[in-house]
């Protein structure tokens, strides 16, 4: 029997779908609509299995949603800016608009064959000037409303890249992507001013009901919403210096105060700037980077001054001030008092410098308690200080110390947030022009809307170090109005060219402005995102953040949050592989032989590693397009779908992908079965297995894509072909095989469209397609399964014709030898019937 020749029949579906432009859409008001989105893609040059995952998924819901009846937006676009082309283009010498374009040119070709039902006439690209020119007016829109300011402060230098991270963009010490330890710095910058909404993203995540729990705890963690006090702490000094304030969430502690801790860029610095060895740390602390997590992996380091704090709570109790490398100055004031008993970051320090350690809270009360290496941060009873003893940490504690430092005004209860401003200037070329220039004073101002968009000057190759716009005079220096002005040379963060892309999608070829408003207000909110959790906080605080900031002052705009549904996908994994020298070795180096790898040039033993999410770092990444061209896009699709829930990582195999192939060319031969049985035109009958069967198969695979159990939408799969080969045996009549077997084939399309497709048009299906209904009927049981209880207890679970009435269940009841037993010679007393459920004889 023929094999199924993907190649032939995927390409005639994918140019038949491209020249149809199935999937264009336009504003229905009278139409239910559907918006799915997937994270956008970075055009790296190649599509990797990641994407693959996650346009899958989304496609399978598009297509599902289609056949629905919903006029479906599911676009795709580009994040087109950033490092990675400036450094591929220094790399190739070369310019990054060029390598952008050519990678863009393959990815969306490898895209395509994939079979994705995308409205490719909505393609948008953010390094493209009819992009940016829109974001452009939006930066300046932000600018009037007080949400953009620039301010000198210090930074996150990615000393490889050479360019400023925000907070976000470094994890673990370390620039996001170049992998560098984080260094601070002092610049100019520009900055969005995204606390002004911390309460209002905070509260807003109550209303996203379909998004992960997971990922709205990481949102609130990272805004971090804090009940505390901001205290007054008097200073002993000979320098004019008479009140420090901070800002802590355990004024309950104060007891336990042994020093009291400044940022380095505290206004208190002024006084020690003429002291080397001040210097000397200050410049130390730079090297630690700004963020919370960099701070608290580093070595704890302090600088004694000569100033003593007073305890507000005992004038008595005096304790020496510090600047510490792990006080940031943009978090409560600044300043920290130094509990070591009940802070771990306070008891190492404490112990390096040899404070005292006073514990204020036991976790129970007239109990000797001691701290030795560990801080005590659970709760308990305050104890060690005085007025407050006995008072229950913290529910009695807080409060009660606040409202004492209030009532003698030496502290305020204040809600402080995590969250900071947000830094956008980059110090690089390849990136969204801020449209700002300078006057002769250095003063900023806006460029006019007339001029927009500031479009980045074409250069033939990067070769230089740092930003190229700022060696680039004519570019740099403009006449605006026949006055002289300097332009900002810095470009925006990436970040902020993926903040509003979904609303571009909406309009993308709107010249006016950034989206229409009509459009808007059909498509958006976006119904369903689906991206890696990675972006939980980056791309998706940064997006609702955006959503806050246009609908701020705008009578015309009104949408506070871009995504009502969110799905997060799991990774794409495989093992991992090295030589004997420790080196990363890919899969297509391997040859196996028994049941073990080995380099295929000199058959040396390789060591296999533990399954780990792709990387072009360690080597285990598989090449899609490799595996399409050998196996075809709906055996992918098969297998990528089928291996684990889809919220799970998903373990690549070579057989899994064999497998699959192996499963689509069973079907083909099921097709051609099928074939044979209509054409044999078999005269009409009466069985309905056929008819159950395919209604279970909609029914389970309907209820599966509303919940994204896609892996068993392809068990439905396996069992329904099962099935199918024993029930066409039956001799079914032509027009019910046909009937039933176009809506299987109709269920199945969303997952494999190409096979699908290819099987309806066998069947010469011309009619327009739509979502198959479940008919109940099909779906009722013909036999009940009946519960026997005696006094309560169940006995046994029987299974007799649905409607059997009491009179004859009693009847089975005394046929059977084991229920009959616990009749016995007992009196019934009372029977309980409940129809097609359960009897409950009481004896």
């Amino acid at each position: 029997m023929e094999r199924y020749n993907f190649k032939i029949i995927e390409d005639k579906w994918q140019k038949y779908w491209e020249s149809q432009k199935t999937f264009s859409t336009k504003v229905e008001e009278d139409k239910k609509k559907f918006y799915c989105l997937e994270m956008f893609p970075y055009p790296s040059g190649k599509i990797h299995m990641g994407h693959v995952r996650n346009y899958t998924i989304g496609d399978v819901l598009a297509r599902y949603k289609t056949l629905q009846g919903y006029n479906v937006l599911h676009p795709m676009g580009w994040d087109s800016f950033g490092m990675p082309a400036e450094n591929a283009a220094r790399q190739n010498k070369l310019d990054p608009k060029t390598w952008t374009e050519k990678n863009i040119s393959v990815m969306r070709s490898q895209l395509k064959k994939l079979g994705l039902s995308i409205d490719w006439d909505k393609e948008i690209s953010t390094c493209s000037p009819d992009y940016y020119k829109h974001q452009q007016e939006f930066f300046l829109k932000l600018y009037d409303k007080g949400l953009v300011y620039r301010k000198e402060s210090y930074v996150n230098w990615d000393p490889i890249d050479n360019t400023v991270l925000a907070n976000e963009q470094v994890i673990d010490g370390k620039g996001w992507r170049s992998g560098a330890i984080v260094e601070r710095k002092k610049l100019n910058q520009w900055f969005f001013k995204i606390t002004k909404f911390s309460k209002e993203l905070l509260e807003s995540l109550e209303t996203l009901k379909d998004w992960p729990n997971k990922v709205k705890v990481m949102q609130k963690n990272w805004i971090g919403k804090s009940y505390g006090c901001e205290i007054k702490f008097k200073i002993e000094s000979k320098k004019d210096i008479n009140e420090i304030e901070c800002y802590t969430t355990r004024p309950d502690t104060l007891f336990g105060m042994s020093f009291l801790a400044l940022s380095v860029d505290h206004p208190v610095a002024k006084f020690y700037e003429d002291d080397p060895e001040f210097m000397k740390f200050k410049k130390e602390c730079s090297k630690t980077g700004t963020t919370e997590e960099s701070i608290a992996a580093a070595d704890k380091l302090g600088f004694k001054t000569n100033l003593l704090a007073i305890n507000p709570l005992d004038e008595n109790m005096k304790v020496p001030v510090y600047f510490a490398n792990f006080v940031l100055m943009d978090y409560g004031l600044g300043a920290v008092f130094g509990c070591p008993a009940h802070d771990q970051r306070d008891l190492d320090f404490a112990k390096k410098y040899n404070l005292k350690v006073t514990p204020v809270v036991r976790p129970e009360k007239d109990k000797e308690f001691l701290i030795n290496d560990k801080a005590y941060t659970e709760s308990g009873y305050l104890f060690n200080s005085k007025f407050l003893d006995n008072l229950k940490v913290p529910d009695e504690s807080i409060e009660k110390t606040i409202n004492y430092l209030e009532e003698n005004n030496i502290g305020q209860k204040k809600t402080n947030y995590r969250l900071k401003d947000w830094g956008i200037s980059r110090q690089r070329y390849w990136g969204c022009p801020i449209p700002i220039v300078y006057d002769e004073n250095n003063n900023p101002i806006k460029i006019p809307k007339e001029k927009l968009p500031v479009q980045l000057p074409k250069i033939k190759q990067l070769n230089n170090v740092g930003n190229p716009l700022d060696e680039i005079s004519e570019w740099k220096n403009i006449l605006i109005d026949g006055k002289k002005y300097t332009r900002e040379t810095d470009t925006l963060d990436t970040f902020v060219d993926s903040s509003w892309y979904f609303l571009r999608f909406c309009s993308p070829h709107n010249l006016n402005y950034g989206f229409d408003a009509k459009e808007i207000k059909y498509w958006m909110p976006v119904d369903q995102y689906i991206g890696g959790v990675e972006h939980a906080i980056l791309h998706l605080l940064y997006s609702r953040f955006f959503m806050h900031a246009l609908s701020y002052q705008n009578d015309s705009f009104n949408i506070k949050e871009p995504f009502s549904g969110l799905f997060t996908q799991g990774m794409v994994c495989h093992e991992t592989y090295k030589d004997k020298n420790n080196n990363w070795v890919s899969p297509d180096e391997l040859i196996t032989k028994d049941g073990k790898k080995y380099l295929k040039d000199s058959e040396e033993l390789v060591k296999v590693g533990p399954s780990e999410s792709m990387s072009k770092s360690k080597k285990n990444t598989i090449d899609p397009e490799k595996i399409i061209k050998d196996y075809g896009a709906d055996s992918v699709r098969l297998f990528i779908l089928s291996d684990s829930p889809p919220e799970k990582d998903v373990q690549w195999s070579d057989e899994g992908i064999k497998s699959s192939y192996k499963f689509l060319q069973k079907l083909w031969v099921l097709n051609k079965k099928i074939i044979d049985e209509i054409e044999a035109n078999h005269s009409s009958n009466s069985n309905n297995d056929l008819d159950k069967l395919t209604n279970k198969f909609i029914k389970e695979i309907t209820h599966n894509i509303e919940n994204f159990s896609y892996n068993k939408i392809i068990a439905n799969l396996h069992e329904t072909y099962s099935a199918l080969n024993k029930i066409i045996l039956s001799k079914i009549e032509k027009i019910k095989l046909i009937e039933n077997y176009k809506k299987i084939l109709i269920a199945i399309s969303p997952v494999i469209p190409h096979f699908s497709n290819e099987c309806m048009e066998i069947l010469d299906i011309k009619e327009k397609l739509l979502w198959p209904k479940v008919d109940e009927k099909f779906l009722e049981e013909d036999n009940i399964k009946f519960i026997i209880q005696f006094n309560g207890k169940t006995r046994k679970i029987i299974e007799l014709k649905k409607d059997t009435n009491e009179e004859t269940l009693i009847k089975k009841i005394k046929e059977d030898k084991k229920l009959n037993e616990y009749l016995g010679n007992n009196k019934i007393l009372k029977k309980i019937f409940i129809p097609n459920k359960l009897i409950n004889i009481i004896i």
